[in-house]
């Protein structure tokens, strides 16, 4: 036992197992140290003939050893006059709002463990969609009827009910382990998502001809921009991993990108000889880390969706989107041989389910060689039986 303060909380170090270090003044108060070195203030006290454990807060801002013994105190006022704060505040979680649970997903969650792009799609469906329609309700109220009522009700966009369904389940999950929801049950689990059609678009040798004369032309007034979708289309990159990608990450030596962050994590890019010219031949900006530069000092070019369109309408590729510039590298590499293990190393992904949408184009191939191989071996038999 000591008298809990900032020396003494800073000085507790973790150890293989949580423990806890008392405060001589006050023997329920205490901070409890974990293993990860969390430190947590926290009273004991009796109700109702148990021990309960009741959590003050996290050791740091705005909880300081002083602060956290002073409310102590008044918690344990309470408790004498006969209150049991936990059940308090578990009906205060109880009665937490969507709205109000909203924006401690928001905070907690959303900004703290997601990718930006994720974090922007997440908000949409939050603010757009959830809120609106759940704002005033119990976060603790709402059924599995309410949750497919609201699904039904977008399916005039399908994609978009399917992603915020999802969204929403999230949140339930974590106002079960957040101890708001005490049921144990996601509202969202076994709702039926509408089904997605997969646009799917592949370019041929005749239309990357089209794309690449557009790209020439192009390249005199937006040069940013042309260079961009050429490295899109030479490598099979993510629009985002070309977009933000930096000198420091190009490795033309090794004809390597190396990118400490992607969808699916660090990964690293092997480059065509003829994505290492684009990259030679690309100016380097004293001032600018981005390998594709924008119009601000020192930042990267943010839209690649305005000139896209002006690109593809030039060359006749209307409704072609950028994305489908990875899907078209991935079926070259399918007709040129490559498995589909490599085709999902060539593209980072991580897990070869995603890589199997692209199955059915190596069927096709094997049904044309297979194809092949009859033809020529109809024909030998055709020439034994004219030669006989």
């Amino acid at each position: 036992m000591a008298r809990l303060n900032k020396k003494t909380v800073t000085a507790a170090t973790p150890e293989a197992k949580d423990y806890f270090l008392w405060d001589d003044s006050i023997p329920a108060f205490a901070v409890r140290v974990w293993p990860s070195g969390r430190k947590v203030y926290v009273i004991h006290y009796r109700s109702g003939g148990r021990l309960r454990r009741y959590t003050i807060g996290q050791h740091g801002s705005p909880w300081t050893a002083d602060l956290a013994r002073d409310e102590a105190i008044r918690i344990l006022a309470r408790v004498h006059t006969g209150e049991n704060p936990a059940d308090k505040r578990s009906d205060d979680r109880k009665a937490m709002t969507v709205t109000s649970f909203s924006r401690r997903f928001l905070d907690e969650y959303v900004d703290v463990h997601l990718k930006p792009r994720t974090r922007g799609e997440y908000r949409r469906s939050v603010e757009l969609f959830i809120v609106p329609k759940f704002g005033s309700w119990r976060m603790a109220d709402l059924s599995r009827a309410e949750v497919v009522e609201f699904h039904g009700s977008f399916r005039h966009i399908p994609y978009q009910a399917n992603r915020t369904l999802g969204v929403l389940s999230k949140m339930f999950s974590l106002a079960d382990l957040w101890g708001i929801r005490q049921d144990g049950v996601n509202p969202c689990r076994g709702v039926k998502r509408y089904r997605e059609e997969r646009r799917e678009r592949f370019l041929t040798r005749d239309e990357y001809a089209r794309l690449g004369n557009s790209l020439d032309e192009a390249a005199e007034d937006m040069p940013e921009a042309a260079r961009a979708i050429r490295l899109l289309a030479l490598t099979g990159c993510r629009l985002r991993e070309i977009q933000t990608l930096q000198w420091a990450h190009v490795r033309l030596d090794e004809a390597e990108l190396r990118l400490p962050d992607s969808k699916t994590g660090a990964k690293t890019v092997q480059l065509g000889t003829a994505a290492v010219d684009v990259l030679k031949a690309t100016p380097r900006l004293p001032d600018n880390p981005y390998v594709i530069t924008g119009r601000k000092a020192g930042e990267y070019l943010t839209d690649l969706q305005k000139p896209w369109r002006r690109i593809r309408k030039a060359a006749g590729l209307d409704g072609v989107r950028l994305h489908d510039l990875r899907h078209s590298f991935a079926s070259d590499a399918l007709e040129m041989g490559a498995d589909l293990t490599m085709i999902g190393r060539m593209l980072g992904h991580s897990d070869i389910k995603t890589t199997s949408r692209y199955a059915h184009l190596k069927r096709e191939n094997v049904k044309r060689s297979t194809d092949q191989v009859a033809q020529r071996i109809s024909s030998a038999l055709t020439d034994a039986r004219i030669q006989a």
